[in-house]
């Protein structure tokens, strides 16, 4: 298989529109000056949505690919490597979100309201089913999660599927597996899907557009043009959201990402190319999960600020987002480089081919 045109540094993009996203909601609600006037600020879900076609995109690929050349699935292998990725920094953020809404905030007389049984609570975070708890409002830090649970549900769910289908039924079993889980999602009884936000139809239909990229002249129809033009006011303005129903948002939004990707591991933009655009996007999971944590950190500071110094809004909004997008970029480089590469060097030991 042709090696992919490197999309790693849109993941810092993605994890940007998270974070501005967060940090108004979060200084707003404490009573600091923010601004958010902007739909740009609006799009940090969608950037989750995005990350999932993301992934989607380049895990059932690897799969389809690992089949073709073995004629099967090493699933052990595969979530091994899922385990070194996912579990070293997702673990980190549960421990430290427990402590600090469960022990830290207590203890320096901060009242927390826990609208969840503890015991639960820790086995559904420890079993990766954060989005679960999510309806219980157990935190930022802890809600930040429920994505990463999203995400190894639906492998757990799909990857096993590998191991029983003829390899040449894959693409039609992707498209049909896609809009099953849109029906389910939105027009069925099943109520606990959308609780959960069990949205599998992000991957398994960019899975769908990965094996579809194997032929060259599959998506000619689609012009490249209009696809980004699509992107870039589906993430600036409130056009499709203001004009179409919920179900239809999220299907033209399953399309056009799949299809963005599609067309952008095929020609990418040379920008994107950019060696330091190229490691923010390595760390943009850190950046992802420890945006939260740092939030915290810096509204302490704010706070204490604000109750001794009159400062104009327009510093405090300057100052509050680019401390925090400053100071979680450095954590996330840090945990990289110290924490969590101890754990993705040991990936290669479970690649395709090694014993």
């Amino acid at each position: 298989m042709k090696t992919l045109p490197n999309i790693t540094s849109l993941r810092f993009f993605l994890a940007f529109l998270v974070m501005i996203f967060h940090i108004p909601l979060f200084f707003s609600k404490r009573g600091i000056s923010s601004f958010n006037d902007w739909p740009v600020f609006h799009k940090g879900t969608e950037a989750v949505f995005m990350f999932f076609s993301l992934s989607g995109f380049l895990i059932f690929r690897q799969l389809y690919a690992e089949k073709i050349k073995t004629s099967g699935i090493d699933l052990k292998k595969f979530y091994l490597r899922r385990l070194l990725r996912i579990f070293p920094v997702y673990y980190l953020v549960v421990f430290i979100g427990l402590f600090y809404y469960n022990l830290f905030l207590p203890a320096i007389g901060v009242p927390v309201e826990r609208n969840y049984d503890l015991a639960k609570g820790i086995l559904l975070l420890i079993t990766f089913f954060p989005n679960v708890l999510l309806v219980n409002n157990p935190g930022g830090i802890l809600e930040i999660l429920w994505s990463i649970g999203i995400e190894e549900q639906c492998y757990l769910f799909v990857a096993p599927l590998f191991l029983f289908l003829p390899a040449r039924y894959y693409k039609m079993f992707f498209l049909i597996l896609s809009f099953v889980f849109v029906y389910l999602y939105e027009f069925s009884d099943l109520i606990f899907l959308k609780d959960y936000k069990m949205i599998f139809f992000y991957f398994t239909f960019a899975g769908w557009c990965s094996l579809q990229n194997f032929r060259k002249q599959t998506f000619q129809k689609f012009t490249d043009t209009a696809v980004y033009i699509l992107m870039i006011l589906f993430f600036t303005t409130d056009l499709f959201i203001d004009y179409l129903s919920e179900p239809a948002y999220f299907i033209f939004a399953m399309l056009l990402f799949g299809y963005f990707i599609t067309i952008f591991v095929r020609k990418p933009i040379s920008f994107f190319e950019n060696r330091t655009l190229i490691y923010l996007g390595k760390i943009s999971y850190g950046i992802y999960m420890y945006h939260v944590i740092v939030m915290q950190l810096v509204g302490f500071i704010f706070l204490k600020l604000l109750s001794k110094f009159k400062i104009n809004d327009t510093v405090i909004i300057f100052l509050s987002n680019f401390t925090v997008i400053g100071l979680t970029i450095f954590t996330a480089h840090v945990s990289y480089r110290y924490y969590e590469k101890r754990f993705l060097n040991k990936k290669k030991l479970y690649r395709i081919g090694n014993k």
